[in-house]
């Protein structure tokens, strides 16, 4: 206990000198949380700007237009002249898409024949091309709808009949979690663990990457280090990194939670433990990179490594089950990837708290396994003075 103390008081004393290093364990992941919620604070996307090339000129034409704009997703930025217009327009992102409304629209339509409209959309730009597409999609049913019911009223058919018609076979779509398709739900409260695991790994690697790099191992552990000493002082440097980023993590998951008025479905409490547990693995990962290659420059790379593609790899943004089996399994053998399938299953799904239980008691494995092998390599390494001061 006296090592743990005299070494949490020893890296309390350096943060306090290096501005810097406490910076980064404090007011920079708070600041970075801050702009990841900004970034998505407005939970559904709405009023992508598209362009139309009207080239019909007529009231079911404009009847279009004005549908296309008063969608909540939409909004008709400017009338496009020709096709040229339309490629610069979307290479500047000035707009997002472009619909193109043929010469005879109207009349094809009144004549009975298929009205064809064209969506031009930028593919790369994934979300803002799949939420235009959608809202293009319902804009045109809904007017060709109206058309439809239309007709068959002129033609004496009752409007309880003609809906029947038209759509025989009813699909009826449940969104089960997540109906809103807010992406502050989705992807905020996803990307700042993320956040958070990679500043962890990296207060963990050069909290003891620093002792490597200014030769002062001996300072920090003794010369003769027993192994409960050195377990003690590595636990007392790595103590403030923990509790801080820890802390930064609980207050976003509660102010994107009861902050936004948002009542998740399971225990947040567990949520809150896994977190805690996540940054915890991190911070001893970060030391044992660190203590493995004693060198501050190859931790830090190693922390890049790992921990950077992990939120790609987590089966939030690309599904597990659609990876290769290399690829899947580098995913398995990351924290996150665990971390965040207990985070989805409490936070949307409501799922007991015993089908998490495992990934828990995994994540405290871990970490207690990543400790304790940090021991043996610090001790090693403090018997090689001539390892020391790499950078």
């Amino acid at each position: 206990m006296n090592s743990i103390v005299h070494s949490a008081q020893r890296e309390a004393r350096r943060l306090r000198r290096s501005p810097w290093d406490l910076a980064m364990i404090t007011w920079v992941p708070l600041l970075a949380v801050a702009l990841l919620w900004w970034i998505f604070s407005a939970g559904v996307p709405h009023g992508l700007p598209i362009g139309v090339q009207d080239e019909d000129h007529s009231a079911l034409s404009r009847q279009l237009t004005r549908m296309l704009d008063a969608t909540p997703g939409l909004h008709v930025a400017r009338p496009i002249s020709g096709s040229l217009e339309a490629q610069a327009a979307l290479r500047s992102t000035g707009i997002y898409a472009v619909v193109v409304i043929p010469r005879d629209f109207a009349r094809d339509v009144k004549q009975g024949h298929v009205g064809n409209v064209t969506l031009l959309h930028n593919a790369q730009l994934g979300t803002h091309s799949g939420l235009i597409q959608r809202d293009v999609r319902t804009a045109a049913g809904t007017l060709s709808a109206g058309v439809e019911l239309s007709a068959r009223a002129r033609r004496g058919e009752s409007a309880q009949a003609a809906r029947v018609t038209m759509d025989p076979i009813h699909t009826q779509l449940v969104g089960l979690f997540n109906v809103a398709g807010n992406y502050e739900q989705f992807l905020a409260t996803g990307l700042i663990p993320a956040l958070l695991h990679i500043l962890a790994m990296t207060a963990g690697a050069w909290a003891v990457g620093r002792e490597l790099r200014d030769r002062s191992l001996g300072d920090w552990l003794g010369q003769r280090g027993r192994p409960a000493r050195t377990a003690g002082a590595l636990a007392g440097k790595l103590l403030w990194p923990w509790l801080s980023l820890t802390l930064v993590g609980l207050l976003a998951l509660v102010g994107l939670t009861w902050g936004r008025g948002w009542h998740a479905s399971g225990s947040i409490a567990w949520v809150a433990a896994a977190l805690a547990l996540l940054v915890g693995l991190s911070v001893a990962l970060g030391a044992l990179l660190a203590a493995l290659t004693r060198s501050l420059r190859m931790a830090l790379s190693g922390v890049g490594f790992f921990s950077a593609p992990a939120f790609a790899f987590s089966g939030v943004a690309f599904p597990l089950l659609a990876m290769p089996a290399s690829a899947r399994t580098w995913a398995l053998a990351m924290p996150f990837t665990h971390y965040i399938a207990l985070q989805t299953a409490q936070l949307q799904m409501g799922a007991p708290i015993a089908a998490s239980a495992g990934t828990m008691a995994g994540l405290l494995l871990a970490t207690v396994l990543a400790l304790l092998l940090c021991v043996p390599l610090l001790q090693a390494a403090l018997g090689q003075p001539q390892t020391w001061g790499k950078r």
